[in-house]
């Protein structure tokens, strides 16, 4: 048995090398003792959307989110269709006081308000809405489509 030790933030280059296999090892891993299904969201099926009507992945994904939410605060939260309606997913996920900035030493996604999109068989199954800040990541609010609630995508959001 051979223990290495690799640096993961920033990533070294054996942690690069090593990332697709150690990753095989810990799906398998999830797979077996915590009985997660194959299909689990990979990061492949993860985009970070700046939340900026002006930003063309966020306006083209916003119909799809709207509704996304509506359908969790409908299930989840037993709102009626017109206490989550497009003006209240906007005014509640979308309007935000944090301006967008690109600081050079800065992550690449610049800081601001984010919606995080988990997508699978090519449509939005949740949508996490985070701020990326300076010092810290917060979570601002997760939904999710309830038909897929046995993915646990609560508890693999706050992981991930």
């Amino acid at each position: 048995l051979k223990v290495r030790v690799v640096r993961s933030s920033p990533p070294s280059s054996q942690f690069k090398a090593t990332f697709q296999e150690s990753y095989q090892v810990y799906k398998r891993y999830q797979m077996v003792i915590h009985k997660d299904p194959p299909d689990k969201p990979t990061i492949n099926q993860v985009r970070l959307v700046p939340v900026s009507f002006e930003d063309p992945q966020f306006k083209s994904s916003f119909n799809q989110s709207a509704a996304l939410f509506a359908k969790y605060q409908m299930a989840i939260h037993k709102d009626t269709p017109s206490d989550c309606g497009e003006n209240e997913f906007t005014r509640f996920l979308c309007d935000s006081p944090l301006e967008a900035e690109n600081a050079p030493n800065g992550p690449e996604c610049g800081y601001g308000s984010f919606h995080q999109q988990y997508w699978l068989d090519g449509k939005i199954i949740a949508v996490g809405v985070i701020d990326i800040l300076p010092y810290c990541v917060s979570s601002v609010y997760l939904y999710y489509d309830p038909d897929y609630s046995f993915l646990s995508l609560g508890v693999y959001s706050a992981l991930r």
